[in-house]
């Protein structure tokens, strides 16, 4: 079996397992499991525009896995969470749709999709996590 290692994505993810002592990601053999994805920047800042946000969630999640030696190409599970507030799922979908198009082309991995009604930070209302094999 083998031993697991564990990642810090270089930036917000150092911030995080010194403030909070957890890692974003950890390999074990072929497989990568990832921590929840927000779209805040290095300082934890957060875009206003809802597409914006699922777009920078994506960026941490790809930033995330390449830390550990994957990529969005290794994906085969997605957790999504979801703040809806004044927003609907195809306010979200029709953005995360795109975003697995751009990200894994024909490659449809199997996902969960949660609405929830609070994440992590109170300015979040996106949540991506992720499992690859390679």
């Amino acid at each position: 079996m083998s031993k697991p290692e564990f990642f810090a994505t270089p930036g917000y993810g150092e911030t995080q397992l010194e403030n909070m002592r957890y890692s974003q990601a950890v390999r074990i053999g072929d497989r990568v499991e990832i921590s929840g994805q927000g779209g805040w920047s290095d300082e934890f800042e957060f875009p206003s525009a809802l597409e914006d946000e699922i777009v920078r969630a994506f960026d941490n999640v790809e930033r995330t896995l390449a830390t550990a030696g994957s990529s969005w190409a290794d994906v085969v599970h997605v957790n999504s969470y979801h703040v809806l507030g004044g927003d609907t799922f195809d306010d979200h979908n029709r953005v995360m749709v795109e975003q697995f198009r751009k990200r894994m082309g024909e490659r449809a991995p199997i996902w969960t999709e949660s609405g929830v009604t609070a994440l992590g930070h109170p300015k979040m209302r996106i949540e991506i996590r992720v499992t690859a094999i390679g």
